[in-house]
């Protein structure tokens, strides 16, 4: 990751590689300076997408807490099968 702050030495102090994305919030200023009707629509279906990857990361997290949960249950089950079966 590279520091915002910091100023590069390379080529003149220019960056020495572009951005591979942009952030929420770099959406959300770009806004302020796109004028046009179809810059303002296409803004606005980028900050959704944003939106609906945010809440399915969530759900992801969510399912991964779930199945850990089912694992960790499993794995007591399977420590003595002994304890759960009665013989004759």
């Amino acid at each position: 990751m590279k520091s915002q702050i910091v100023t590069s030495k390379g080529r003149g102090g220019l960056r020495r590689a572009l951005p591979y994305a942009f952030t929420q919030e770099g959406i959300a200023m770009l806004s302020s300076v796109l004028r046009s009707e179809r810059a303002v629509a296409v803004n606005v279906e980028i900050m959704r997408a944003f939106v609906r990857m945010r809440r399915m990361f969530l759900t992801a997290g969510d399912l991964a807490r779930k199945i850990e949960a089912l694992e960790k249950k499993a794995i007591g089950h399977d420590a003595d099968p002994g304890d759960h079966f009665q013989g004759p």
